[in-house]
């Protein structure tokens, strides 16, 4: 780190950094904004988070996204006169201008000196200009846990700590209280034991409250349930039984959150919405990807049959984006439900806000539908068998049948697979087929 700590402003960095996040920041996995050029940059927060480590939140200005502010991003760039060689994959680039001239930026995350320093941070509580260190004084966290990065980064970036815990770290930031860490802190601290209690957090002030990082129990031995359906598949086993502890699962978490939190009730206007910003979605989708079009009005029909319904409906705090890679099968056998985050494209708001449980059932029996899909030849009919036994086991532990509702369940199914088929579209063409071929099914429906 250069000895003049002092100029290490957001004003005085950004010479130093701009010119390599330009190349660095778009190759990214968890780059949100892929196919339109980044204009700019702007450092939102700089805070020096250990020494030669600094803690950036980063706007970045992209071309299409005006007038709406750019994304931003959370950075733990490392500065050193030269990497040592196991740390070449992590290299950001070589500064030649501003205070970092003549010294070498890399990503921190892959650094293990850092992540061991930024456990022991974590391990107490506090401030750091405008970070914010909390933990639960009831989950000790030992020290001296060696670190190591998972490879399958995402939308975010994860470290293991001595296979006993894992942080995951966001990258795109939201400003506002995120879901995966409120939402486990209050099953966990309503006793519901299918989610990783939270351990640890950060948390950031400026330029506005958002939730950085979050510390969690790694549930050693555990298996994704996406890679448990796909071996099931493969062996041509029947999954029943797993999807149908699966449902029960699901109706717990549901069960603890509306006793946790508020249940709200929709009425007539609150559904029209409902609708309404599912056709939004659906229209925007079909702009974007033409292959759509032809399905528009048999889809938009699912999202009008919703309004037909007479009556009101419960509406609580939902995962809002289950499926089974969302979800871990302990040693014991039993299943934990991860990742409360919500779809991330989706603005914060919408994500916090209550909903009918049945949007969580959706987005799972899709998931059967989506693994199915992935054997050839194509078995539509282990997925239908996964996806009732999943609806009876949900309605054996909550006492409502999400099928007893079709219409809102088939919106929500429709809602989910245009979603898919934007995803699809943007980051995995070669996948475009799975979800159309569930949108030509909903829209014939």
């Amino acid at each position: 780190m250069p000895k003049a700590a002092p100029t290490l402003t957001p004003v005085a960095l950004l010479p130093s950094l701009a010119p390599l996040l330009h190349e660095w920041l778009p190759r990214q996995r968890w780059f949100a904004g892929k196919g339109r050029p980044v204009t700019g940059f702007s450092l939102a927060s700089v805070t020096e988070l250990l020494p030669g480590c600094l803690h950036l939140l980063v706007r970045a200005e992209q071309s299409g996204a005006a007038p709406e502010p750019g994304d931003v991003y959370q950075l733990l760039l490392g500065v050193r006169k030269m990497l040592p060689p196991p740390l070449a994959p992590a290299l950001v680039g070589h500064a030649t201008a501003g205070p970092l001239t003549g010294l070498t930026v890399y990503d921190a995350l892959q650094d293990p000196q850092v992540a061991a320093l930024l456990l022991e941070r974590l391990r107490t509580p506090g401030r750091l200009g405008p970070l914010r260190f909390g933990c639960d004084a009831g989950i000790p966290v030992p020290a001296g846990l060696a670190p190591r990065l998972l490879a399958t980064e995402q939308s975010n970036s994860s470290l293991v700590y001595g296979d006993t815990f894992i942080l995951k770290v966001f990258r795109r930031i939201h400003f506002g209280v995120n879901p995966d860490l409120e939402l486990p802190l209050v099953l966990a601290r309503h006793g519901c034991p299918r989610v990783p209690a939270p351990a640890a957090w950060i948390q950031t002030e400026r330029p506005e409250h958002a939730t950085l990082a979050v510390l969690q129990p790694f549930l050693r031995g555990s298996q994704d349930g996406w890679q448990l359906a796909l071996r099931a598949l493969a062996d041509r086993r029947d999954f029943t039984r797993e999807a149908h502890a699966l449902g029960r699962a699901t109706a717990e978490v549901h069960t603890a959150l509306a006793a946790a939190l508020p249940v709200v009730t929709l009425g007539r206007a609150q559904t029209e919405l409902l609708a309404a910003a599912m056709r939004e979605r659906l229209e925007a989708t079909a702009r974007a990807v033409p292959t759509l079009l032809p399905h528009v009005p048999g889809l938009r029909a699912a999202f009008d049959a919703v309004t037909q319904v007479a009556g009101s409906r419960p509406a609580q705090r939902v995962h809002g984006d289950l499926h089974l890679g969302q979800t871990l099968r302990t040693d014991g056998g039993g299943w934990a439900v991860i990742d409360f985050e919500g779809e991330p494209a989706r603005p914060l708001a919408e994500r916090r806000r209550p909903q009918p449980p049945v949007r969580d059932v959706a987005g799972m029996l899709r998931s059967f539908d989506y693994a199915a899909r992935t054997q050839l030849p194509w078995r539509p009919e282990w997925a239908e068998s996964c996806r009732d036994a999943y609806c009876t086991g949900y309605a054996a532990t909550a006492g409502t049948d999400p099928r007893d509702e079709p219409e809102l369940l088939r919106a929500y199914e429709t809602d989910k697979a245009v979603y898919e088929v934007l995803y699809e579209a943007r980051h995995r063409p070669d996948w475009l087929a799975v979800p159309m071929a569930a949108v030509r099914r909903l829209a014939q429906d």
